[in-house]
């Protein structure tokens, strides 16, 4: 493990940063993912994932099984801001950490049917004491996630703290911060 990485115990799953193993680079070409409309989240880790990493617009985070190696799931982390109008015609910025992707390998599930609950335990145990420990460090006051725009998904992240804006909040959102590549997505944040 790399040694920057806070510690994290699970009794079923460890995780590294992207380069901490050369292996990685052949585990990540057997990640999947169930849902057609996550297919990105796939190409992301294969594709993407290693050019943000060397050009530090994020840092991406594998989870994998103790026992076999296998890559349970990933996620991405990137610092971030997102504005809110105060009511009074002032605009206020959160200092936020971005949870820039998120997903579970649906070759690991498929093979470990018996291990349940993989992306509660990966945010759970791993993204959020992660995100935390940024906060000891830089002091930001938000996580935020742009969700596929997918009700199954937008209620899941809700089980994980995530909230909606107002649809004239998100707008206000919208027009200030999101990116090109998360178009049809939805912002949904938690105040850390």
């Amino acid at each position: 493990m790399n040694s920057f990485l806070p510690p994290i115990d699970d009794k079923t799953f460890t995780y590294e940063h992207l380069f901490d193993s050369p292996s990685n680079e052949l585990l990540i070409q057997d990640f999947t993912v169930k849902n057609p409309a996550g297919k990105n989240l796939a190409r992301f880790l294969k594709e993407l994932a290693p050019h943000n990493e060397t050009s530090n617009a994020d840092r991406t985070y594998l989870v994998k099984d103790k026992v076999s190696g296998e890559i349970a799931g990933y996620f991405a982390l990137r610092t971030g801001l997102f504005a809110l109008n105060s009511g009074n015609g002032r605009i206020f910025t959160v200092p936020s950490v971005e949870l820039s992707n998120f997903a579970v390998n649906d070759s690991y599930r498929k093979s470990h049917p018996d291990i349940r609950k993989v992306g509660a335990t990966i945010f759970n145990k791993f993204v959020m004491p992660l995100v935390k420990h940024i906060q000891m460090l830089t002091g930001v006051q938000a996580l935020y996630i742009y969700a596929l725009p997918e009700d199954r998904l937008i209620d899941h992240y809700g089980t994980f703290g995530f909230s909606r804006l107002s649809k004239e909040d998100e707008q206000f959102v919208y027009d200030r911060v999101k990116p090109a590549y998360d178009a049809n997505c939805i912002f949904m944040y938690q105040i850390l």
